[in-house]
């Protein structure tokens, strides 16, 4: 009877137990992404440049050179690859705890008893063997295994690895992303490169025409035509365009290093070939739809496996607030004796223990430990959502470069091909006294304008087209 009452308050002290740990905070509310439109502009067309590989997506044979070197060679990307690692063997941890701990060993130990002790004076009068008091002092070895083992009811060790294997799944799509933005900044880099080269030749060449404009000056003020302030306000133009040759030879220096930076080495001159700037863009853009981004672009896929470890890690939290259920056991051979250590079955010692326990004063830190979680999962989703917005709004921006781009460049090509020509208009005009040298000034200095705007139109086109192709999360094929 009382064997029974005892069963009933145990049973009931269990009850309360689980009700307790089960009455944990509401998950948070699943938050929806609003759909993405169905295309970017217009026109509709599933194909996708994304597809494309970079090394036939680019066609100037020195500029994949560069990109296949930095892929080898990025110090960001090596660490990139490091972190991979990083998660797949936290990966491993995570699975490993799945399983039972098992660890093996021996030891010898002595023990001396007191003879006036409890346990001294029942040795003292128990024989191990008839006629054989137990030693004095006695010894004590031992060989054998034990184990520990949470069973995982509720899933949270479940869980946890899936949090970590997305997170290492994350850190490849991370990797991924690193390889896209470096294929795209060696690409601009070299492409400003390019552009700088082209101004350089722009610059030399005007400095020739306005070195012989100025000898011409210089003679007509010999013959009392023009004054010595015509003489100096051509040495004056002359001066300022030669200084802005040093100008850019300095930026074709830093942008070189820029370069050597992405490759992982010191500085060296870049190998390019100069006529490649004045090719036509590399190719024509096909955007896709909008929803390709979620499969092309790696930190949007980073950010959907993040979110779902993120969800993996609240139930891994709230799991905490349940019971526990852990067993404990271990085998060993036991003798005072070393000739008696696997002498079976008196020498051989077994536990084995079941336990089950839940949290009931701790509670506070638990609920905090699962309100991280919860906001982390939110923080998570925010990401998510921001990435995939950031992701439309980078090819919607692209797109309408490119196309403004165009219509720039045509009307930039007209431009500089009048003013080229206004030059020998110019020119001949104030060599037969009908135009004043400060009109033959104006037109040499609106040309190398309009030649180096030109130029830098160009650059903005082949960036664009980069661009654009990193935004559709091409690159890193």
């Amino acid at each position: 009877m009382k064997l029974l009452k005892t069963y009933k308050i145990v049973s009931i002290l269990s009850i309360c137990i689980f009700y307790e740990s089960c009455k944990v905070s509401a998950p948070m509310q699943k938050a929806e992404f609003k759909s993405l439109p169905s295309s970017y502009t217009t026109a509709k067309d599933s194909i996708n440049s994304a597809e494309i590989k970079w090394k036939d997506f680019f066609s100037d044979k020195n500029l994949i050179a560069l990109i296949d070197t930095a892929l080898n060679n990025n110090k960001d990307l090596l660490v990139a690859l490091q972190d991979i690692e990083i998660a797949g063997n936290n990966v491993k941890l995570k699975n490993g705890l799945l399983f039972p701990n098992v660890s093996g060993g021996g030891a010898f130990g002595v023990d001396k008893v007191g003879r006036y002790t409890a346990d001294g004076a029942g040795e003292a009068v128990t024989d191990i063997t008839p006629g054989r008091l137990v030693p004095d002092p006695l010894t004590d070895y031992f060989i054998g295994i034990q184990t520990n083992w949470e069973a995982d009811i509720w899933g949270k060790l479940r869980n946890s690895k899936k949090a970590a294997f997305a997170r290492y799944l994350g850190s490849v799509e991370g990797k991924n992303f690193v390889v896209t933005n470096l294929v795209s900044e060696v690409a601009n880099y070299y492409y400003e490169l390019l552009a700088l080269d082209n101004e350089l030749e722009i610059i030399r060449e005007t400095i020739k025409l306005q070195n012989s404009a100025l000898e011409i000056v210089k003679v007509q003020k010999d013959a009392s035509v023009v004054t010595e302030l015509a003489v100096k306000q051509f040495e004056a133009q002359l001066y300022n365009s030669q200084g802005l040759e040093f100008n850019v030879l300095q930026k074709i220096t830093e942008s070189e290093n820029k370069i050597n930076f992405l490759l992982g080495r010191f500085p060296q001159t870049i190998l390019r070939d100069k006529i490649t700037f004045t090719d036509p863009i590399p190719m024509q853009i096909k955007a896709g739809i909008p929803s390709q981004l979620l499969k092309n672009r790696p930190d949007i896929k980073q950010a959907e496996l993040e979110l779902f470890a993120a969800k993996c890690d609240v139930k891994a939290a709230q799991a905490a607030f349940y019971p526990s259920f852990n067993i404990t056991g271990a085998a060993r051979f036991n003798a005072f004796n070393a000739g008696y250590l696997f002498t079976t079955p008196q020498s051989l010692a077994y536990s084995l223990i079941g336990d089950l326990a839940a949290p009931l004063i701790n509670r506070s830190a638990i609920k905090a430990e699962f309100n991280s979680a919860k906001a982390f999962q939110i923080e998570a989703m925010c990401n998510f959502q921001k990435n995939i917005l950031n992701g439309y709004v980078e090819v919607s921006n692209e797109l309408s470069s490119i196309n403004n781009l165009e219509q720039l460049y045509n009307l930039k090509s007209k431009e500089v091909e009048a003013l080229t020509k206004s030059i020998d208009v110019s020119s001949d005009l104030f060599k037969s006294g009908r135009a004043t040298y400060l009109e033959v000034l104006m037109t040499q200095h609106d040309a190398l304008e309009s030649k180096l705007e030109l130029a830098d139109v160009k650059k903005r086109q082949f960036i664009s087209v980069t661009n654009i192709y990193k935004a559709l999360g091409g690159g890193w094929k």
